[in-house]
């Protein structure tokens, strides 16, 4: 996945793609092909008429489904309480403010039972270090809503660096990728009266500088990819009306989409940059020169990381022999070169290893400070994080930071002003902490969340399962001590399987509440297509090789039920986006192992998907119906076209939301349609806002959250 730092290079939710691998669970708050005929593609569509997204026809669907459903899982005595205890864990006071550091300062973007579409707040560093800060509100966007008479959604700041006083506010109606830009000053809190304002489009937005954008838009006819992202960048020069904004490179139509970004180091480097994803996974890298774009010459399979010291840092996700060069850098390395060498001659770069992948230990996420580069990584699905120095001769020297096993570490702000960090540690049954790093190797716990949860009777294991061709595949069990091996034990499964998107431990105040301290058994899946293990990991997937994804996550339930934790009558599954084609598959491949389904944001009719909102963005990830052999597998998998009206399925549920830009709701629709013409029992709720997410407030998400675990006990407990 494309998950650039915020630091350098902002990019909407939408490039995310599909990274909410869980909207309602709240732990990530995330083979051979089939002999399928052509017959599978041929047969009519008979609701495509739900695809009119905000058509009445559709609509009124929509709302008897819901009603239908909501009042057989509204009515079950567990339902109210569940939302209460799940909004409570919500709308904690005593929750983890997370903070995001801008030049010293420490901001936060807060909901509760007051703001519930939140606000953005900030106070001092030492201030926060405290019990009870004195935070002080900058934007107010349930007032701004109320004002605008529009259900606004905060999708985050896009600031000038250095000093981040000017910032470009993006706001989302309800929840959607599309967002509208305005300018504001942080300094005076206040939007600023004839600044920079873009209108809703999923756009991309650079600060050249004070007075200059770099954006890539909705310009109009022509700018748009088939993935419906812009492809068209141009510089817009403050006072000049937006039609009159200059082109300064264009892709093409087939690309995914085209960015621009910007890299900057507090020593004072600093270079405007373009990237043309060509596909999902194949990027080109240009620097914006006076003389025009150069083309860097990274492999295809790079990610840009940033800048410190001059040096650009990249990960590469496949073998790379630069040209001229007589080394081969190996797939998964986090390497660097000379930002000024690499603007008079982009092709012949000469790379210095950060960071080399080992058999067990794997690249994740690289974060900058002012002096120090952090790199956070998986060994066999267990947290690590290293702090890296530059020496005088080029040479990288790193030291390995204090984390405990068995939680997962990330890095969530730098402050480029100086080296301090904030880590969050978290593990299944260990609330969440903060800790502040200091670039010296010191790291001293200065929050952690109230156990929201009763964890005492609780552990955790990790086990190994044996996929269909022999690969061995890692799971988590969160289970109660001297849990019976009978095959009693209600069990909830979930997993991702895609995008390089590594899932690891995470606590969840809402899934231990409801589920955890009912007894209820929490299996996490590290099936191939994930990042857990690398490029390879995932690339063990892609495409045609997808069963084998498939595979790994029956092999998982299969185990489970070999070793008598739980049993088909006892196992529920559940997955969002990717990770809900994932259950939509599962449910046809093997509806006889399940006993619940939560189907969440999914992608189901994988033989339309690319005309599907962002769908054609994700050919690199699964194919296309336009190459007959990829064709071919993904009507052997498609959930929606596989549905068969003589099969016994279990009772599932599905969830979307009719703002979601990303994925769509159309998938969910068009699957609980022709499970209704065969007279097949399902649950069906679609939220109207909410984006591509369990809802676009806390209050949805604890509906959201109380529907799906009471389903859950209805089908897994009673």
């Amino acid at each position: 996945m494309f998950t650039p730092s915020s630091r350098f290079f902002y990019l909407p939710a939408a490039l995310a793609c599909l990274i909410a691998a869980h909207p309602a669970t709240g732990w990530s708050q995330i083979a051979a092909v089939s002999s399928a005929t052509s017959s599978v593609s041929e047969q009519p569509d008979k609701y495509v008429w739900l695809e009119d997204v905000n058509g009445a026809r559709s609509l009124d669907w929509v709302k008897a489904e819901n009603e239908r459903s909501a009042k057989v899982l509204e009515a079950d005595p567990r339902f109210a309480t569940f939302q209460a205890d799940a909004l409570k864990v919500l709308e904690s006071p005593d929750r983890l403010a997370m903070p995001d550091f801008r030049e010293g300062t420490v901001y936060n973007t807060w909901q509760d039972a007051e703001h519930i579409r939140g606000i953005l707040r900030r106070t001092t560093l030492s201030d926060y270090l405290t019990a009870k800060p004195h935070w002080q509100t900058v934007i107010d966007y349930d007032a701004l809503a109320k004002s605008d008479n529009e259900k606004w959604v905060a999708k985050g700041l896009n600031c000038l660096y250095p000093g981040d006083g000017l910032c470009l506010v993006a706001l989302s109606a309800g929840g959607e990728d599309a967002v509208t830009d305005r300018e504001f000053d942080l300094k005076t809190g206040k939007f600023i009266e004839g600044g920079f304002v873009l209108p809703k489009s999923k756009q991309f937005v650079s600060w050249a500088d004070k007075d200059t954008l770099l954006i890539a838009r909705n310009w109009g006819t022509g700018s748009m990819t088939t993935s419906g992202y812009p492809f068209v960048v141009k510089m817009w020069k403050r006072g000049e009306p937006l039609d009159q904004a200059k082109e300064v490179f264009r892709g093409k139509e087939s690309d995914t989409l085209v960015a621009a970004g910007d890299l900057h180091d507090a020593q004072g480097h600093h270079s405007p940059f373009l990237l043309r994803k060509v596909s999902f996974f194949s990027n080109e890298y240009y620097l914006l020169t006076p003389e025009g774009p150069k083309q860097l010459g990274l492999p295809s399979k790079a990610d840009l990381d940033g800048l410190l010291d001059g040096q650009i840092i990249a990960t590469i996700n496949e073998d790379w022999k630069p040209e001229g060069s007589t080394t081969t850098f190996a797939q998964g390395s986090v390497l660097s070169f000379d930002l000024e060498s690499a603007a008079k001659d982009p092709i012949h770069l000469k790379p210095v290893v950060v960071f080399a992948p080992t058999p067990q230990e794997f690249a994740q996420d690289v974060s900058i400070t002012r002096n120090h580069l952090l790199l956070t990584t998986l060994e066999n699905v267990q947290g690590r994080v290293y702090e890296y120095t530059l020496s005088k001769d080029g040479a990288w020297t790193s030291k390995k930071l204090p984390v405990p096993d068995n939680q997962t570490v990330g890095v969530v702000t730098t402050n480029t002003s100086d080296d301090k960090f904030f880590l969050t540690l978290t593990g299944f049954l260990t609330p969440s902490s903060l800790e502040l790093g200091d670039g010296k190797g010191d790291l001293k716990i200065v929050k952690t969340l109230p156990a929201q949860f009763d964890a005492s009777t609780d552990m955790v294991e990790q086990l190994e399962a044996t996929s269909k061709d022999g690969t061995k595949v890692p799971y988590f069990v969160v289970h109660r001590k001297g849990m019976a091996y009978d095959g009693s034990n209600p069990t909830l499964m979930t997993a991702y399987g895609g995008f390089q998107v590594s899932e690891t431990p995470r606590y969840s105040g809402v899934t231990g509440k409801l589920w955890l301290e009912h007894g209820g058994v929490y299996v996490l899946a590290n099936i191939r297509g994930g990042g857990e293990f690398g490029p390879a990991w995932h690339e063990a997937g892609l495409k045609t090789h997808r069963q084998r994804i498939y595979d790994d996550f029956a092999a998982v339930g299969q185990d489970l039920i070999a070793r008598k934790i739980t049993s088909s009558r006892r196992l529920g599954i559940e997955g969002g986006s990717n990770g809900g084609l994932l259950m939509g598959v599962e449910f046809n491949q093997h509806p006889d192992m399940w006993n619940a389904v939560v189907i969440q944001v999914p992608l189901l009719d994988m033989l339309g998907f690319e005309h599907i909102a962002a769908g054609a963005s994700w050919v690199g990830e699964y194919g296309s119906v336009s190459v007959p052999e990829e064709r071919a597998f993904l009507a052997s998998i498609s959930p929606y076209n596989n549905l068969k009206p003589d099969v016994t399925y279990p009772e599932p549920l599905i969830f979307t939301t009719t703002k979601d830009d990303r994925v769509g709701p159309v998938h969910a629709r068009k699957f609980a349609a022709k499970m209704e013409e065969y007279h097949k029992p399902f649950f069906y709720d679609e939220l109207i806002e909410g984006g591509h997410a369990a809802g676009a407030n806390l209050k949805e998400d604890a509906r959201t959250f109380a529907e799906m675990f009471t389903y859950l006990s209805r089908k897994l407990v009673d």
